[in-house]
């Protein structure tokens, strides 16, 4: 009976060893590296992004600007 029970313990152990939540060195390492995964996909996704939008709209408008905000500004005559 207490041979059963050792031999169960040290196979707990090894299993324990090897779970990730029972390790906290390689939980802690898998964690870092995920984190890091995850900031570098969002950083390159959102640079991806904005430069497709960019080409998107990249034709000119037809903006309505105040004349006396112009290079040569137009003033009207007072009344």
């Amino acid at each position: 009976m207490d041979y059963q029970q050792e031999e169960y313990r040290e196979e707990l152990e090894k299993v324990q060893d090897r779970d990730f939540t029972h390790s906290w060195v390689s939980s802690s390492a898998f964690i870092f590296y995920l984190s890091v995964f995850c900031i570098l996909a969002f950083f390159f996704g959102s640079c991806y992004k904005l430069y497709n939008i960019r080409y998107e709209n990249s034709k000119p408008q037809n903006v309505v600007v105040q004349e006396s905000t112009l290079y040569t500004p137009k003033y009207s005559a007072p009344k």
